[in-house]
């Protein structure tokens, strides 16, 4: 099964869109001129609406990025994605996430066998252990149930399941569970005085049980535990994610409370594997397995609905459009609940890690811009914040604006107050506010003459600032699952229009390297040829 390589510039769509890209039109203009466009520019699926009518866009633009999507055998790439060809070519491994939370009667092969039962396996140990931690049965070395879990790791063993661990608490059940991810010993330590060692679980998560952040704070967390229960807790009290079962076993952790990795998922898409260990303790398995439910609803959705009724499909072309075609340089994620304020920073390694390439898949230096930066938090906090910037900057800035129609809660009087500032954010970026709108404003309070002409010029809003709105039932495991399910694919389809390879992410390898080095010579007296700065820094550090 070959994933396709198709330079998008040789296309016919994308002359096509170079061509749309020097003349594109105003949101008040095309709402003007089409009285159906918001119903036309809609798609609802489930528990999802989304409304992308307010971009920069009309009926032409959206055929030609459709047709780009067809050119580069967009369709072809999905069957790759799903079926289990190896597309990240460079590491030579399959992307199979999607198998994480796939139907036990599905068949995925990876080298000639079918990885669906081992997957399965992994979910019922996931099961079995949580359910011991949070009845109690399964205790400490004291004797005690646990009440803290730590969950340390970094990247994706760190932002996907406390981002999903946040965005559930409503969901959580009596555990309570911390995040160690930066090597920052101050971090460590202040995690740590919260706890106590004889109701305290650590979960060490580290595919290769090497990374140097994650081993750090795992061997200060044992020096902590064992100084108060002995070296014998460390077999109660810990447990692992790894594939590396002679580090683990040297640690001190015992074979049964090892939850096994697989090469073919990447750590940013991992929580839905054993990574989400600390996930199922918090908010328990039943849930975790919702979460992968409407994870696999998402992935039926991308599979199998037409690219013009596909949600993914459809934010990926129109980021496309703004990043490529338009010059945008950043798209804000704006969620309208305090439970998703984590959401950024995931999608920020999510799309970035992914799709910050500028060498496509044939080798060669792009020539055009790809990945874009992702920003962003919740509102209504980000109206007081960086909305001055969208509303009457000089950046463009696509916008995702994410809603859910019912609170948890059920407080009405709040949540309705919440999704008026949701509803009308997006109305005010797109309408603006015209100079006779401002002079009536302004004339309406008394004011006149000089003290009315100072202030028009900076009271106009020009508007046309594009959003897509992405309304929501309710947030719960089941959608929430589906909602980063849906972010995944759209990762995906950017990096087939774009020619690259968005699952390895050499990026991050260098500075390692180089922190590696240093590190070294802190330890001794041997001394590395930098640059001058680097010099000069570090022996100040030194000093």
């Amino acid at each position: 099964m070959s994933f396709p390589s198709i330079n998008p510039t040789k296309t016919q769509a994308w002359k096509q869109l170079e061509q749309f890209a020097k003349s594109p039109k105003k949101l008040q203009d095309l709402f003007a001129q089409e009285p159906s466009r918001a119903a036309e520019y809609s798609i609802l699926w489930e528990e999802f609406f989304v409304d992308f009518s307010k971009n920069h866009i009309d009926a032409d633009t959206l055929k030609a990025l459709f047709a780009l999507a067809k050119e580069v055998k967009l369709d072809d790439a999905r069957k790759a994605y799903f079926g289990g060809a190896v597309i990240n070519q460079t590491e030579n491994r399959s992307v199979l996430h999607t198998a994480l939370r796939a139907s036990k009667k599905t068949s995925i092969r990876v080298d000639d066998q079918n990885v669906v039962p081992e997957v399965y396996a992994v979910r019922q140990q996931i099961k079995e252990f949580c359910s011991r931690i949070i009845d109690g049965s399964q205790t400490s070395a004291t004797g005690q149930a646990f009440t803290d879990v730590v969950n340390i790791g970094i990247g994706g063993s760190d932002l996907g399941p406390a981002m999903i661990t946040e965005a559930l608490g409503y969901y959580k059940n009596h555990l309570n569970v911390h995040f160690i991810s930066n090597v920052d010993g101050d971090h460590v330590m202040e995690v740590l005085k919260k706890l106590t060692p004889a109701t305290t679980l650590f979960v060490v998560v580290s595919k290769t049980f090497t990374t140097q952040e994650t081993l750090s704070n795992a061997t200060t967390a044992k020096k902590w535990l064992t100084a108060a229960l002995g070296d014998t807790a460390v077999a109660k009290h810990f447990v692992a994610v790894s594939t590396n079962l002679t580090a683990i076993k040297s640690f001190g952790i015992e074979p049964e409370n090892v939850f096994p990795m697989n090469d073919w998922v990447g750590g940013r898409f991992s929580l839905w594997s054993a990574v989400g260990l600390s996930i199922a303790l918090a908010v328990g398995p039943d849930h975790f397995e919702a979460l992968l439910d409407g994870a696999r609803q998402m992935d039926n959705h991308f599979a199998q609905a037409p690219l013009e009724e596909n949600i993914p499909v459809v934010l990926a072309l129109l980021t496309v459009w703004y990043t490529t075609f338009l010059g945008a340089q950043s798209e804000a994620i704006i969620p309208y609940t305090q439970y998703l304020h984590q959401l950024p920073a995931y999608l920020q390694q999510g799309i970035m890690e992914s799709n910050g390439k500028s060498v496509d898949r044939n080798g060669k230096a792009v020539t055009y811009q790809t990945g874009n930066i992702v920003w962003g938090a919740p509102g209504t906090n980000a109206q007081h914040a960086f909305f001055q910037l969208m509303h009457q900057g000089t950046k463009l800035i696509p916008a995702h604006f994410i809603g859910f129609a019912q609170s948890l809660h059920g407080n009405k009087e709040h949540h309705d107050k919440l999704m008026a500032n949701f509803f009308a954010q997006t109305e005010a970026l797109m309408s603006g506010k015209t100079e006779a709108q401002v002079r009536e404003e302004l004339s309406a309070k008394g004011l006149s003459g000089d003290s009315l002409e100072k202030l028009v010029p900076f009271k106009i809003f020009t508007g046309n600032k594009p959003t897509t709105t992405l309304l929501i039932e309710k947030l719960t495991p089941k959608t929430l699952g589906a909602l980063v399910a849906m972010y995944e694919h759209k990762i995906f389809v950017e990096g087939v229009v774009w020619n690259i390879f968005s699952y390895d992410q050499w990026g991050v390898e260098l500075g390692k390297q180089l922190a590696s080095v240093i590190l070294d010579e802190m330890d001794a007296s041997s001394s590395v040829k930098h640059d001058s700065s680097t010099t000069q820094l570090l022996a100040r550090y030194k000093s």
